[in-house]
């Protein structure tokens, strides 16, 4: 080997062998401190994309879990209004039952009236319920109801099929089961009802003629209309708030009565009929049959879509949506538009007022059952996305993740390279310092 001392490549090389055992080692070091395999682009440029973008997805379902948790939240305070609700229509259709018995006097009842009214206006505080600020059961979060708005339906399916509120004569009319309703010329057909919070009732007596709808004709200001039954589709009722028609549940034909006037303006919240025979009494079987007229369609004014969206996605249209049905004391058809409240200062009126407090019941129930399968949903909602989230972090893992063990063995192999490589170094500067004796000599 010629002996040099302008290049001494030995030396070179290796200090470069140096360079780049400090290079790994200092690599090794950063993965160690930071446990992470991949701390730059220049690492894994295909893998960091990869894990950055599930960097991403994990803390973008720890959040949509949070909004379900919120969700939840809010759903949970708002049926703790709707028990409220719930639990005062309970206790007043018990009052309205005692007001209904001939035990009591006027005076009675206007005892319980005032209960009635001071329960009635809990029932609006109810609807006023907030969390952060949002207002849920006073209509302001209704989903889509279409203008003009819907009618009150009512619709009787437990009287024979075929049968017609215009032609069906009363003393004709028979159960689904073809048994009479035992209804007989001279008869009293009392129909009594509740618009807008206020009771009307009409009587007539059963003629040969007589039907259902005789008892609207001889009544100039009759708030309720017949609805014509449809010969190519019988089980038609009406028509909901998207605009979508209501059948009846068994597909056979029934006897439908709608509100005229649209919306909550025009709402009959009650309906009732009785029959009393020529010597007094009630024929039980025919008033039991003729009051089972259910509300089918319940009277909501026009609404845009003001549902809440409750976020639990990763992308933009991922929602669960809750929207609120009106819950307050007029929308239950306990108050009417001007603040007057439900009526039951006569048996008659408390008679009626029964029938009210279960269809606002039923609307209260309605609303909780909604609120309650929203709620559920949104518990497995975050169950599943907690899943997810943790499948994606170990997917995550899986790349980006050190494996310490490996890596401080590698370390310590480049470590000892490096000490091993700082020695050479020290051996070949060495090396060059013979051709000084080499010099002497001459």
């Amino acid at each position: 080997m010629a002996m040099v001392v302008k290049n001494n490549m030995s030396a070179k090389n290796t200090l470069n062998q140096l360079d780049k055992n400090n290079k790994a080692a200092a690599k090794d070091l950063k993965k160690l401190a930071s446990g992470q395999k991949i701390n730059s682009a220049g690492d894994d440029a295909s893998g960091l994309s990869i894990s950055e973008r599930m960097e991403v997805q994990v803390r973008s379902l720890d959040q949509d879990n949070q909004n379900a948790q919120n969700g939840s939240s809010l759903l949970k305070t708002a049926e703790g209004a709707l028990q409220s609700t719930v639990d005062i229509l309970r206790t007043l259709k018990e009052k309205v039952i005692n007001a209904a018995n001939d035990t009591n006097t006027d005076a009675d009842r206007a005892t319980i009236q005032k209960e009635l009214n001071q329960s009635v206006d809990q029932i609006e505080e109810n609807a006023s319920v907030t969390y952060n600020g949002k207002r849920m059961l006073d209509g302001s979060q209704n989903s889509t109801v279409l203008d003009p708005g819907t009618y009150t339906t009512y619709a009787n399916e437990s009287l024979l099929s075929g049968t017609s509120a215009t032609k069906t004569r009363l003393t004709k009319l028979q159960e689904r089961n073809g048994n009479s309703l035992g209804i007989q010329i001279g008869d009293t057909l009392t129909l009594t009802y509740v618009k807008n919070g206020e009771t009307s009732s009409n009587s007539i007596t059963v003629k040969k003629n007589s039907t259902l709808s005789s008892v609207f004709a001889s009544w100039s200001m009759s708030d309720i209309m017949g609805v014509t039954a449809n010969p190519k589709d019988p089980s038609y009722i009406g028509v909901d708030q998207y605009g979508e028609t209501v059948h009846t549940q068994d597909g056979g034909d029934a006897v439908v009565y709608r509100a005229k006037e649209v919306g909550l303006k025009g709402q009959i919240s009650g309906m009732t009929f009785q029959v009393t025979r020529s010597d007094g009494t009630v024929n039980k079987t025919a008033s039991a049959k003729l009051d089972e007229f259910k509300e089918v369609v319940r009277a909501q004014d026009p609404s845009p879509d003001n549902s809440m969206n409750f976020q639990v996605g990763t992308r933009s249209n991922q929602t669960v949506r809750m929207g609120f049905t009106d819950m307050r004391a007029t929308a239950l058809g306990l108050r009417t538009t001007d603040g007057k409240t439900l009526n039951i200062g006569t048996q008659e009126n408390a008679r009626t007022a029964i029938n009210v407090l279960d269809n606002a019941l039923q609307k209260a129930l309605d609303e909780q059952t909604k609120i309650g399968a929203v709620t559920s949903r949104l518990g497995y909602t975050s169950s599943n996305i907690v899943l997810s989230s943790e499948n994606t972090q170990a997917s995550m893992s899986v790349i980006r993740d050190a494996d310490m063990a490996a890596e401080m063995t590698s370390y310590t192999k480049d470590n000892v390279l490096q000490q091993a490589a700082q020695s050479m170094l020290a051996q070949a500067n060495q090396s060059s310092s013979g051709v000084l004796s080499l010099l002497q000599c001459g």
